[in-house]
C-alpha cells in the first residue's frame, strides 16, 4: 500500500483508493456478458482482462497486433477472443470493428483502456499529434463504429486521467491539433486524457433517455508500460515518489472494473470517477460546449481519413 493510501478510506460506493479490481467485483456474476477491451496486453488492461474473465465474462481482447492479444489471453487463461486493433491506424481500427461485429455478440461494455503517455518529442499520425490520435481519435472511431452493437444496458468506460488537468489553457488546442506550433509531452498527454473525459461526457448526454451509460475515470498513478515513452529523468522521478503515491495494478484497475461490471455502476452516466467514486474534474472537463465541439471536430477529422 502507498503511504497516501493509508489516509484514504472508502467513499459513497463502499469502495475507495485501496480497493482492488477483484474486491469491487466480488460476488458479481458476468456469465453470458461480453466486453470489448482495448490495451489488453499489459498493465491495467491485463488485470481488467483477468478479473472480468474471472467473473465469467467473455472478453474481446484487443491489442496492437494479434500476437500481443493472443499472448495476453494465454498468459492468464482468460475466456477471450483476440482482436488486433492499432489505434494509430484507422484501417486496423475498422478491422477491429468488423471483427467484433462478426462475432455476433452484443456488447455489454466497451472499455477504452489503451493509450500512450508523455511522448518525449512531437509525433503525428494522419496530421494529428500522436497522443491525441491514439488516445482519443482511435477510440472515437472504435466506439462510434460499435454503438449499434452496444447492448440496451451497455456501458462505455473511458480510462482518462487526473492528468487532464495538464491540458493547455482552454482545454483543447483546436488551432494546433498537429502540435506544430507548441509541444510539451505532459501538456499533450493531458489534452488527450481531457478528450477521453469530454468524449464520455458527450456520449453520456447522447445516451440520455436510454439505459446505456458512458463514464470516464482516473485510475490513479501506477507504474505500467504506459510510461515507456517518458524520458529517463521522468521515470527516475516517478521511481522516487512511487512509495508515496503509486497504486498497485490491481488497485488501478478497480475503478474500471467497478464502472464496467458492478451493478451499481449502471446508475451513473456522463460522470468522472476516481478511487471507485464520483469525483470532480477540472472546469474544462465539465464544459459541455467544449465536449460537443470536440465531438464535431473528431467527426470532421475521421471523415477526412477516408
Amino acid at each position: 500500500m502507498s503511504l497516501l493510501g493509508l489516509f484514504k478510506g472508502s467513499g459513497a460506493t463502499g469502495f475507495g483508493y485501496n480497493s482492488s479490481a477483484e474486491e469491487v467485483t466480488e460476488g458479481v456474476d458476468l456469465s453470458g456478458k461480453t466486453y470489448l477491451l482495448t490495451g489488453c496486453s499489459s498493465g491495467l488492461g491485463t488485470e481488467t482482462l483477468r478479473v472480468l474473465s474471472l467473473r465469467g465474462a467473455h472478453l474481446l481482447a484487443a491489442a496492437r497486433n494479434m500476437e500481443k492479444a493472443e499472448q495476453a489471453i494465454a498468459d492468464i487463461g482468460a475466456n477471450a477472443t483476440p482482436i488486433a486493433c492499432d489505434l494509430s491506424d484507422p484501417a486496423s481500427v475498422q478491422g477491429a470493428i468488423d471483427a467484433v461485429k462478426a462475432t455476433g455478440r452484443p456488447l455489454d461494455g466497451i472499455i477504452c483502456n489503451a493509450g500512450v503517455m508523455a511522448i518525449a518529442s512531437a509525433q503525428r499520425f494522419h496530421g494529428i499529434e500522436a497522443q491525441l490520435f491514439c488516445n482519443h481519435i482511435g477510440h472515437f472511431i472504435l466506439v462510434s463504429g460499435l454503438l449499434g452493437s452496444l447492448a440496451p444496458q451497455g456501458r462505455v468506460v473511458m480510462v482518462s486521467s487526473g492528468a487532464h488537468n495538464m491540458a493547455p489553457a482552454g482545454g483543447i488546442d483546436f488551432d494546433d491539433l498537429a502540435a506544430e506550433k507548441r509541444y510539451s509531452p505532459w501538456g499533450r498527454y493531458g489534452q488527450s486524457k481531457l478528450a477521453n473525459l469530454l468524449f464520455a461526457r458527450e456520449l453520456g448526454r447522447r445516451f440520455e433517455g436510454t439505459k446505456k451509460t458512458a463514464n470516464a475515470l482516473h485510475p490513479g498513478v501506477i507504474h505500467t508500460n504506459l510510461g515507456r515513452h517518458m524520458s529517463p529523468a521522468t521515470r527516475a522521478a516517478m521511481a522516487l515518489v512511487g512509495p508515496l503515491f503509486v497504486k498497485t495494478i490491481p488497485q488501478g484497475a478497480a475503478t474500471t472494473c467497478y464502472l464496467a461490471a458492478h451493478p451499481d455502476g449502471a446508475g451513473y452516466n456522463g460522470e468522472y470517477f476516481a478511487d471507485c467514486n464520483p469525483a470532480k474534474s477540472s472546469p474544462v472537463g465539465r464544459d459541455m460546449t467544449l465536449a460537443t465541439r470536440l465531438w464535431e471536430e473528431s467527426q470532421r477529422i475521421v471523415a477526412g481519413l477516408s
